[in-house]
């Protein structure tokens, strides 16, 4: 599945179907034979700039010139660093530092794209690296990610096959193309030479106005996306298939999306440094887990839990090599045996097969000298009517080492009772996994691609 490189399939979709629209991001809309094209003159300007292997940092705006400027940097054989445009300048220079980019490209112009298209060369292999991406980095520093040809191409035509994806799909979603979320819709739809309709921004009622105006067949969201879905009167018989990522999904989430999409979204699983792994099986598509599971292993991915803790390994031609000169993170992410270390804790549902998610291996609290996964509590409190979301962490106590800790969002109309809340988990738990204290808050802390940010929760006076 890993034939080829991303640059080279979208070049070759675009001459079978040159006139075919491809990518819609705000205002702008390219053909897949248009988006060659300025990739071919985006090529001509950095090549001017840069010899394969070089790094060019993109943080500039999304619009299609961004995917332009993307496929132009990976026909040069340049490494295409992606980063949100809204980091600060310290977040900024601090993955300058990392990458030590060549280019760095804030803003895009028109004169990027003047010159005459570049002649096509193929200046890169499906080994070669194509994206130096960073880890979310909410427990941390963000780790840098080289990510070949190979793997990212093996990653998303598994989920393809797996998707049943076609050239007839429109997809639609709103999320940052320089996450893996996002980039791997970009990939789907070059290499199938379907059309993808990307917002700029997250507006919940602006996203279903798309999925009608677009005829979309594939929706992709993450959780906080779904949650936030209003009633809407509009007909969405067209979508075949949603699909989340990129954090849990949650009863309160897949509740929502199943009463205004008519079913709840297909969960998928994936890292970084790995790719998509997992998913639910297409075809059940009224699965009554999938706010708990996270399906099968993709076509072609290895997975096991490790004797002991259960934590999920992976192993196949999609996971990374190695972190970008971190020889002793390397150390710690793989196995003596060459599996990928997720840091996840999982086990196998015995009535489906699926992977069940139970926590963090570095989030474990350990209390009173027992251990405690925060997904595991979590699950409890939200299985209560009246909570929306849930995350537990520790609080560092004289007591008991660290004390088990809640934060919640309550559903709409009901009320908060922290006696209630813990009540409600010690049916569920044993007591010491129980948290100690439950706080109320409106929402909770996220980075941006919806990941829970655990450094910024604190106790509530």
């Amino acid at each position: 599945m890993g034939h080829g490189t991303i640059h080279g399939l979208a070049h070759a979709t675009a001459h079978a179907t040159p006139d075919r629209p491809a990518i819609r991001i705000g205002g702008g809309e390219v053909t897949h034979g248009q988006l060659d094209s300025r990739a071919a003159r985006f090529a001509r300007w950095v090549g001017n700039r840069i010899a394969p292997g070089d790094r060019v940092l993109i943080a500039a705006p999304l619009g299609v010139d961004w995917v332009a400027c993307y496929l132009g940097t990976l026909r040069v054989g340049g490494v295409a660093v992606l980063v949100n445009p809204d980091y600060t300048r310290a977040e900024l220079d601090q993955l300058v530092v990392a990458a030590q980019p060549v280019e760095i490209l804030t803003q895009l112009d028109e004169s990027m794209f003047a010159a005459d298209p570049a002649p096509w060369v193929e200046s890169a292999g499906p080994d070669t690296t194509a994206v130096l991406a960073f880890t979310s980095g909410t427990t941390g520093l963000p780790k840098g990610v080289p990510l070949t040809h190979r793997q990212l191409l093996t990653s998303i035509r598994s989920a393809m096959s797996a998707w049943r994806w076609r050239a007839r799909d429109v997809l639609v979603h709103a999320l940052p193309l320089f996450h893996q979320h996002g980039l791997g819709g970009v990939h789907a739809t070059l290499i199938a030479g379907s059309r993808l309709s990307c917002l700029t921004r997250f507006d919940p009622e602006a996203l279903l106005a798309e999925v009608v105006r677009a005829k979309a067949t594939v929706l992709f969201a993450v959780p906080t996306m779904y949650q936030r879905l209003p009633d809407t009167p509009y007909e969405l018989n067209r979508l075949r298939l949603s699909v989340s990522g990129s954090a849990a999904l949650g009863r309160a989430a897949a509740e929502r999306a199943e009463h205004v999409l008519g079913r709840a979204p297909l969960v998928r699983y994936g890292a970084t440094e790995s790719g998509l792994d997992t998913s639910h099986v297409y075809t059940d598509l009224r699965h009554p887990d999938r706010a708990r599971t996270i399906g099968l292993p993709l076509p072609g991915i290895e997975l096991r839990l490790a004797a002991g803790d259960g934590e999920i390994q992976l192993r196949g031609p999609q996971v990374f090599g190695g972190y970008w000169g971190d020889g002793a993170s390397n150390q710690s992410a793989f196995t003596e045996d060459g599996w990928f270390r997720t840091g996840d804790i999982g086990r196998v549902d015995d009535s489906t097969g699926e992977v069940i998610i139970e926590g963090r291996s570095k989030e474990v609290i350990i209390t009173g000298g027992l251990n405690v996964y925060p997904r595991e509590v979590e699950i409890a409190l939200e299985s209560h009517p009246g909570v929306a979301e849930a995350v537990v962490a520790p609080l560092a106590s004289e007591e008991w080492g660290e004390q088990v800790t809640a934060w919640v969002v309550m559903a709409p109309g009901a009320t908060f009772d922290e006696r209630v809340l813990i009540n409600h988990s010690r049916t569920l738990l044993a007591a010491y996994k129980c948290p100690k204290r439950v706080f109320e808050v409106d929402a909770l802390p996220r980075n941006h691609v919806g990941k829970i940010d655990r450094r910024k929760l604190q106790p509530i006076p």
